[in-house]
């Protein structure tokens, strides 16, 4: 029997997961658009080209994902991925600062191929037309008053953002990251629920300028405009100013648990806890990171790196109050041939070292 996986979490990229991931039916419950409607798959493959050439340019992007790892007996974490890919559904990842949540996404996205991920960091700021779509009108006023042909093209002054990127129509599903959403204003949750839904948005300015269907010929276009996306240097086709996916987003909201939600917004979601990573699973995260010289380093001072790897530990049963990245900077300190006396070596490991908790 085939298994029913398409994410790991072992830093393994899998290009034949691609036809896998296009033959896979939704839930009848979650159908969007339907593979019909994108009426020119060779112009679909085009953009996923490029949008796999984006994510190779973006190497520290590609390394996050590349370098992630997750013991394989936190099994939650990996069979919750897999459901949100079959299911359609956002996934909600909590867990401590530094515990991996945020490397989950281009973890997913490197390992089935999907391209770069759209991020979209929230503040207390953020809204729901942030990351859906801006319109400058300010320039379109400024560009009128110099050329009003120039301004008639109302397409260059719309630019999506990650969420409304992410749900352009497509085959394959797009890898979108909401980092720290605990972070946003107390209405960003439920304002997000009718798109977690529905699957589509409308641009506004673009539904007001588009004509009636029976109006519309074969030859005239006046309903499609071209606008620009989060990925740079792609552009995308919007008919009659909306936008509706076709394959369902794999959404990663990411939480440091600083605040609840309502209950409507958690039913729409996954949810999982990021666990903490063990000793074993941290010196596989230490070698991935390091790369082909991480294997000569920990030639070299195995015996430091242990000790380094016991000491970041907490005792027993306690929780990990620290963040995998102080280990990371530690060992790249610590290992390197460079004279750092014994009493200096101990105050920079009490300073890497020093726990997420401390008020110091």
């Amino acid at each position: 029997m085939q298994d029913w996986r398409f994410f790991y979490g072992n830093g393994e990229q899998h290009k034949e997961v691609e036809n896998k991931l296009k033959s896979l039916d939704p839930p009848p419950w979650r159908q969007f658009g339907r593979k019909e409607d994108i009426t020119n798959s060779q112009e679909d493959d085009q953009r996923w080209q490029k949008l796999r050439q984006l994510a190779e340019n973006q190497d520290r992007n590609r390394k996050r994902g590349q370098n992630f790892r997750i013991s394989q007996n936190a099994t939650d974490v990996i069979n919750a991925v897999n459901a949100a890919i079959y299911l359609r559904r956002p996934l909600l990842v909590t867990g401590r600062p530094g515990a991996g949540k945020t490397s989950l996404a281009y973890a997913i996205a490197y390992e089935l191929n999907l391209g770069s991920v759209l991020s979209w960091p929230i503040t207390a700021r953020s809204t729901l037309q942030e990351g859906l779509y801006s319109y400058d009108a300010l320039a379109r006023l400024q560009d009128s008053q110099q050329d009003k042909n120039i301004a008639q093209n109302i397409g260059k002054y719309i630019k999506l953002g990650p969420l409304g990127t992410a749900f352009l129509p497509s085959v394959l599903p797009r890898v979108l990251l909401i980092d720290e959403i605990d972070k946003s204003d107390i209405n960003l949750p439920n304002d997000l629920l009718n798109i977690l839904e529905e699957g589509e948005f409308e641009i506004l300015e673009l539904v007001r300028r588009s004509q009636p269907q029976e109006e519309i010929s074969q030859q005239n276009q006046e309903n499609e405009f071209k606008v620009l996306t989060q990925d740079k240097g792609i552009d995308a086709l919007i008919k009659a100013g909306r936008v509706g996916c076709c394959a369902f987003p794999i959404i990663v909201m990411t939480s440091n648990g600083e605040r609840d939600f309502p209950p409507a917004f958690k039913r729409r979601c996954l949810r999982v806890r990021m666990p903490d990573p063990n000793q074993e699973t941290l010196k596989a995260i230490v070698e991935a990171h390091f790369g082909e010289k991480g294997k000569i380093v920990f030639q070299q001072a195995e015996s430091k790196i242990n000790e380094l790897l016991k000491e970041f530990m907490p005792d027993e049963k306690q929780p990990l109050e620290r963040a995998t990245d102080q280990l990371l900077n530690t060992i790249y300190l610590l290992t390197r041939e460079v004279n750092i006396q014994e009493e200096d070596e101990k105050s920079v490991k009490e300073i890497l070292f020093k726990t997420l908790t401390s008020g110091d």
